[in-house]
């Protein structure tokens, strides 16, 4: 039995569709993600499972009782915002006891309470700083350290860490991975950035436009989008449009490239989408696209030329041209590569996607 349920979930401001139809299950101890572009309607997804938005349409359930028109403070939960929400006229201490001192817990409690938050996120004895005396960082910890000292049922990010620099970011984001799985908590994370969500959600919701796109661990997200759009967000895709040649009940599905007139033949699973002298989108991530030397016999390969190669440190991306199909290759090392090179380019039939065309 899932610990949070949405089901047909919408919300529209004036005439805009914020959110449409979503449906999500969270399961207990899971850290979960909503990820897309600005605007998509994750924080109002958000927002609703905090109470602090009503949705027009739907419902949405914890721990098996429906909570749709519940009131935010009766819920339990514990949230951290972008901007942090602190109050600048109180110190740390008060910040962090504001929950607490809401639930009219006694002064006892509230001492033994902020103690620990503050130790758990690293702040031990920094109860009587001004909050404008703290850093960045130290500002978005005191924000999660008020959030964890209700013991929340749930606890809800709407990207804490975006205002941080990269460095102390990916620190951070390690820290509250650490944190939120010792504490046994269940947590729903917003965010646009997907190397932050891959890092820290168990599984995660890509959104646009409202809707829920595909939902998934992030390896399988990665490396099996469903479709052109959750293909084009997470990372860098070769999108080849191609049309196919076999039947959908073959067993291996056969596909012509409209660029280079490659034969491509992928696994048939999941390629019911695409019916036989259809057009459709097959994606190879870079990384997995593989340079021999000229002549090399593998499936899915055939001749290209080396057009650009750009050297980043540890990883090179080389640009290939096989006869107008144009793709991208990662590599560790461009050793023995050089531009103008001749060579063979492999595209490995299980690292190949097919995707539906929106």
């Amino acid at each position: 039995m899932p610990l949070l349920s949405l089901n047909k979930v919408s919300k529209r401001f004036d005439k805009t569709d914020a959110v449409k139809d979503v449906s999500l299950d969270v399961e207990r101890g899971e850290f979960f993600g909503l990820l897309g572009p600005s605007g998509c309607g994750k924080t109002t997804t958000l927002r609703m499972i905090a109470g602090l938005e009503q949705p027009d349409a739907g419902t949405i359930s914890f721990d098996d009782r429906e909570i749709t028109s519940q009131p935010a403070e009766r819920r339990g939960f514990g949230m951290v915002f972008q901007n942090y929400a602190l109050f600048p006229h109180l110190n740390v201490f008060e910040n962090v006891a504001f929950g607490l001192r809401a639930r009219h817990k006694p002064n006892a409690e509230i001492r033994e309470r902020v103690k620990g938050a503050l130790e758990l996120v690293q702040l031990p004895g920094y109860e009587k700083r001004r909050v404008d005396e703290l850093s960045g960082g130290q500002q978005q910890r005191v924000a999660i350290a008020r959030a964890i000292a209700i013991e929340p049922a749930l606890l809800l990010f709407d990207e804490p860490l975006s205002n941080l620099d990269v460095a102390l970011r990916e620190e951070t984001r390690g820290e509250l991975r650490e944190l939120v799985t010792r504490l046994g908590l269940t947590a729903v994370y917003v965010t646009h950035d997907q190397e932050e969500a891959f890092a820290l959600c168990d599984r995660i919701s890509v959104m646009a436009g409202g809707r829920i796109l595909q939902t998934g661990r992030p390896r399988d997200l990665y490396e099996h989008p469903a479709q052109l759009s959750v293909g084009r967000f997470l990372g860098r895709n070769n999108l080849i449009r191609a049309v196919r040649l076999s039947s959908s009940k073959a067993e291996l599905g056969e596909f012509k490239t409209l660029a280079g007139g490659h034969t491509i033949r992928i696994p048939s699973s999941g390629q019911d989408l695409v019916p036989m002298n259809q057009p459709c989108i097959l994606a190879v991530r870079p990384e997995h696209v593989v340079i021999r030397a000229i002549g090399s016999e593998a499936a899915n390969s055939f001749p290209a030329t080396v057009r650009e190669i750009n050297f980043a440190g540890a990883t090179s991306s080389i640009k290939l041209d096989a006869n107008g199909l144009l793709l991208e290759a990662l590599a560790l090392a461009a050793d023995g590569v050089a531009v103008g090179n001749d060579c063979t380019v492999v595209l490995p039939p299980e690292r190949i996607s097919l995707l539906r065309d929106e």
